[in-house]
């Protein structure tokens, strides 16, 4: 067995209609971590709040390592706004959240949904207007605490909804 570098391995490279909105995310390793694990997954656009840490930030830069050039991004000023401006463009509006209404991610048929928008909640205060999703999911988990990292929940949620959208693409 030998360890491959980053310079022997082709990954087939792959857009997904995703598009990922950070509702308040105010760390600048979570903003470079967003822009990392995003463009791994084939995300294809990513809105940041007007008052979350710039893609100037020497730890967003470090974070994202050179990714931040690889992925379309925007910002927005009024959460209610971008996503009710999504939901026209003809995407389904789902929030990485629990909530009585969630819906564990493995359950969820991402499939049937021709364009999706992930709402990304404060690790503080989760999503701020959680009556305009038109789904919340979940994660499963079997420890005693109830939630993690954002980034991270991105990144299993980013799993299995690419999974899903590989086979049926």
């Amino acid at each position: 067995m030998e360890q491959l570098t980053h310079y022997d391995i082709k990954n087939n490279q792959k857009q997904f209609p995703i598009t990922i909105v950070c509702d308040a995310i105010r760390t600048p390793e979570n903003i470079g971590m967003c822009f990392r694990v995003s463009e791994s997954f084939g995300v294809h656009k990513i809105y940041f709040h007007e008052d979350s840490p710039s893609t100037e930030n020497r730890r967003v830069i470090n974070t994202a390592r050179n990714t931040i050039t690889q992925i379309e991004h925007g910002y927005y000023n009024n959460f209610n706004q971008i996503i009710e401006q999504l939901k026209a463009e003809g995407n389904t509006i789902i929030g990485i959240e629990i909530t009585d209404k969630s819906i564990n991610i493995q359950d969820f048929d991402f499939k049937n949904n021709e364009k999706i928008v992930l709402i990304l909640g404060s690790e503080r205060n989760g999503i701020k207007d959680i009556n305009l999703m038109d789904f919340t999911v979940s994660i499963p988990m079997f420890g005693r605490n109830s939630s993690m990292n954002v980034i991270h929940s991105l990144a299993i949620t980013l799993y299995e909804i690419t999974k899903q959208l590989a086979v049926s693409g």
